[in-house]
């Protein structure tokens, strides 16, 4: 009979599996120019860690948020998420090649792009809660012929764990927080079963993004199919300043068109009133100050 050491070991075994197996965004890499994002399994236990695009989180573990954390602002930017230092340098209709680590298999579900306006103070120092972000790209169930089905986070794997979002090209000139979002539904049968993996970057240029529309929103496609091409050779940048050459990423495989977003003039921004109350819906968020 197995004693209480061993069942004990073989535990915390599973649990390390379980944490290995989860993911978060690497880089992110527009122009040719990559930008590091916030490692929640290494940067915390840094004396000095580099200042990057990405916001911090508290998932050490690389964990989620799940459905009854959605009244706190968990939901926002992931668990204990504050502003990151950096910022990607970004125009109007640019593509951003979203990198993760990983990403498991058995975790079938969307992945989805929202922006939220900083406003002129910029995305270092807005109040997360203020954020008002609206749907730019989604992707959910691709193929649904055999269960489970084949998922937006399964092209995603395909692509060598890898995603396009585009800017939409006739976005307001602006400071912009990008928040990229899988959603994993593979326990979502059961209560308080949906994983939600929330990342948050900084966007930025010399005049913010460049554009030339008046609004918040205009034309918002994702890449159609065929035209996720592989980024150039990549530079590494923190807090927009160029400090060298590295590899570029991996090359991406087509996205399918069912990763494209609402075509044509896109509407107003999608706003859930009282996020920091309750989440009424994995695809459309708004954050909002109490």
């Amino acid at each position: 009979m197995p004693s209480y050491t061993s069942k004990t070991l073989l535990s915390a075994l599973a649990g390390a599996v379980s944490v290995a197996a989860h993911g978060h965004v690497k880089n992110i890499v527009v122009n040719g120019v990559s930008y590091e994002g916030f490692d929640p399994t290494s940067f915390p236990y840094n004396p000095n860690p580099p200042t990057v695009v990405g916001w911090t989180a508290g998932n050490s573990d690389n964990g989620f948020v799940a459905p009854d954390a959605f009244a706190n602002g968990d939901i926002i930017c992931h668990k204990s998420a504050t502003n990151a230092g950096g910022h990607a340098v970004v125009a109007a209709g640019d593509s951003i090649f979203i990198q993760w680590d990983t990403w498991p298999e058995s975790h079938h579900g969307p992945v989805i792009d929202y922006l939220a306006s900083c406003g002129d103070a910029g995305c270092e120092t807005v109040d997360k809660t203020s954020l008002e972000f609206f749907k730019v790209a989604e992707a959910g169930l691709i193929d649904g012929t055999n269960a489970p089905g084949f998922w937006a986070s399964d092209q995603l794997i395909a692509n060598n764990n890898s995603w396009m979002v585009q800017i939409p090209a006739g976005i307001a000139p602006g400071n912009y927080v990008l928040r990229h979002e899988i959603i994993a539904l593979h326990s979502g049968g059961q209560a308080n079963g949906a994983q939600n993996y929330p990342q948050c970057f900084n966007l930025q240029s010399s005049s913010a993004i460049t554009g030339s529309a008046t609004a918040e929103t205009g034309s918002a496609t994702a890449p159609p199919a065929g035209d996720a091409t592989p980024p150039p050779a990549a530079t590494t940048t923190a807090a927009g300043s160029d400090s060298g050459a590295t590899d570029a990423p991996s090359t991406p495989e087509p996205t399918p068109s069912t990763t494209t977003s609402a075509g044509g003039n896109a509407p107003s921004p999608t706003r859930c009133p009282g996020l920091a109350k309750r989440r009424r819906h994995a695809r459309d968020v708004r954050a909002k100050k109490n």
